[in-house]
């Protein structure tokens, strides 16, 4: 195992911004820059001699200060959708900034993907980066602040352990909106991927991605990903997925879905002991990314672990609402693997 940091670019107002580069015995490598915490790559050996980069990101910091596809960014205070910008806790109205037509997206504008943050540990298989999120950051009540640490394993995972503490009752919902093409970040779209997801219902909802509360069977639907189907075949029937799937792993680090590559052969797991699986095909994806890629709709598979989108006006949706010295600590790994 290794740990490398090395310059990645400034600030506007200066300040440097590293890349950390995680390496296993393997071959495996994965990039993660400060600003944002994003993932910027993930190296993969294939089987065949190659080692394709199979994460969409930038090649520098300009690309991630605007980065409006949110790739490879760690989403907070609230990863998805807010009904109305607003929410009631304790007796107050909080209100939040509508940037997503009437409602509100991934807590912005104020993303923590645009922010720059500290790195306070590094091991040679892990780097763990800070975040001070103030009292009223974003709308919320109360401040957090927050840890993440990517590992590197043996076993050929990318781990992201979540670990937020706020001083007074907030929501938190944090996820990793990192795109994935298992045949390389250049290699056009990834609707040929074949997905298989470990749920048995999903979210419906309305024209503008709000749950309506209910929870339903995926059972004869286009929704159902039980056995592994290539993600063409949904997109063709729904337009696109942009859908949470609710996962029964009773909070414990459970498989969630597997992603495979058609062209490389490479699978990846993705677990979790979160409630629920954001599956999002990106049909609004345009972007130019790393090596001067074109990205377009359907180039790269979100797979965002979370609580369900706009859980706060739902009270039969897990809640992910945490009082002050009760800490949102979650887990999800990405593991990959080859065909023989």
């Amino acid at each position: 195992m290794s740990h490398e940091s090395i310059a990645f670019g400034t600030m506007p107002d200066g300040r440097d911004v590293h890349l950390h580069l995680l390496r296993n015995a393997h071959g495996l490598e994965a990039g993660i820059c400060e600003l944002g915490a994003c993932l910027v790559s993930v190296r993969v050996p294939d089987g065949h001699g190659g080692r394709p980069d199979v994460c969409l990101g930038y090649d520098g910091v300009a690309g991630y200060l605007d980065n409006p596809h949110c790739m490879g960014a760690i989403l907070g205070r609230n990863a998805n959708r807010i009904a109305g910008a607003r929410f009631d806790l304790g007796g107050t109205t909080h209100r939040l900034t509508a940037n997503d037509g009437e409602n509100n997206l991934h807590s912005g504008p104020h993303l923590y993907s645009h922010r720059l943050w500290q790195a306070s540990r590094a091991t040679d298989d892990s780097v763990t980066l800070n975040l001070h999120s103030r009292p009223g950051d974003q709308g919320f009540p109360g401040a957090v602040d927050v840890n993440v640490t990517y590992t590197l394993t043996e076993d050929d995972a990318l781990r992201i352990d979540y670990d937020a503490m706020p001083d007074d009752t907030t929501l938190v919902n944090l996820t990793c909106h990192a795109y994935w093409n298992l045949n390389g970040h250049a290699s056009g779209s990834a609707l040929g991927h074949t997905l298989q997801v470990e749920a048995d219902s999903y979210t419906p909802t309305d024209e503008h991605h709000i749950p309506k509360g209910e929870v339903a069977p995926v059972e004869g639907t286009p929704f159902d990903l039980r056995q592994p189907r290539p993600i063409e075949e949904g997109v063709r029937a729904l337009g696109g997925y942009d859908v949470n799937y609710v996962l029964h792993n009773d909070e414990h680090l459970e498989r969630a879905c597997t992603l495979t590559g058609d062209v490389t052969g490479i699978s990846m797991d993705v677990l979790t002991d979160s409630p629920g699986l954001q599956v999002y095909s990106a049909g609004a994806l345009e972007a130019r990314g790393k090596d001067g890629a074109h990205y377009g709709p359907g180039y790269g598979i979100a797979l965002e672990t979370q609580f369900f989108p706009d859980f706060i006006h739902h009270k039969n949706f897990p809640q992910a609402v945490y009082a002050a010295g009760h800490a949102f600590r979650f887990t999800t790994a990405f593991r990959f693997r080859t065909q023989a």
